[in-house]
């Protein structure tokens, strides 16, 4: 109840961070907001021109497969990666005015998730052009996206707070994402792998909430209660980590930024 009280005190605060974020990403920029769809569009130009031919001439709906990768691994990097210098780019603030720190964080998300609604807009048109029936299974592609949410909330809590006390994760955790990236199957099938390889791509989060959208969208099947609980697990560790990290460390932030 007190963060709930906490946040409502302080809504005009994070509305304008939210709308400072957002303004900030796309200034002094020519297309401006146009870059949220022009952006993944580019990269999913280049991925399918160096990939269709190579991994996905057995794969159906290649296009659609390759974007649902990109589409999620796209909203984590970016929400978690903005969510980490969070912190320490609004030191001036919270070291003058005693605020919620997770405000910074979470207006941040707010900017990521916005991009990724526009382009999961774009998605959704690319799915009715490759031809693929929009049922009303879709309406539990919202699950897989809220988990996400929750997961990039709680990623960033650890991220921003373990960024404050060592500079040198951003660079680790480029790294990190480089490795996770093709670890999801964005742009490759596991169907060849053992089934003891296929389970090993389930202890990956970001290819749990891949495969939970794939499998609404390409196959039109609703996945297993297991990948329902699976996906929830992961975000709710991550944030219940962020969180505990956050109440521990709180007032130490003020000494290292």
């Amino acid at each position: 109840m007190k963060t709930i009280q906490k946040f409502k005190k302080n809504y005009f605060l994070f509305s304008e961070l939210v709308r400072r974020d957002f303004t900030k990403k796309y200034k002094r920029t020519i297309l401006g907001m146009a870059w949220s769809v022009i952006s993944p569009l580019l990269t999913l130009f280049v991925m399918h021109l160096v990939f269709s031919n190579l991994l996905g001439s057995n794969i159906s709906h290649y296009t659609i497969y390759l974007f649902a990768g990109q589409l999620i691994f796209s909203f984590f990097s970016d929400s978690t990666n903005e969510g980490m210098t969070s912190l320490l780019n609004n030191a001036e603030i919270f070291t003058k005015v005693n605020v919620p720190k997770y405000m910074f964080l979470f207006s941040k998300n707010v900017s990521s998730l916005i991009n990724f609604g526009i382009t999961l807009a774009i998605f959704f048109a690319f799915v009715l052009l490759d031809g693929i029936d929009v049922t009303w299974k879709f309406v539990f592609l919202l699950y897989p996206i809220l988990c996400l949410v929750i997961f990039n909330l709680g990623m960033g809590l650890i991220l921003s707070a373990l960024y404050v006390f060592f500079r040198d994760i951003q660079y680790l955790y480029s790294i990190f994402t480089l490795l996770l990236m093709y670890m999801s199957a964005i742009f490759y099938s596991i169907d060849g792998f053992s089934q003891i390889g296929k389970n090993l791509f389930l202890l990956n989060p970001i290819y749990v909430y891949i495969r939970y959208v794939r499998k609404i969208v390409i196959e039109g099947d609703i996945p297993s209660i297991w990948l329902h609980l699976i996906a929830a697990g992961y975000s709710i560790v991550a944030f219940a980590v962020g969180y505990l990290i956050y109440k521990k460390k709180n007032h130490s932030f003020l000494y290292y930024v």
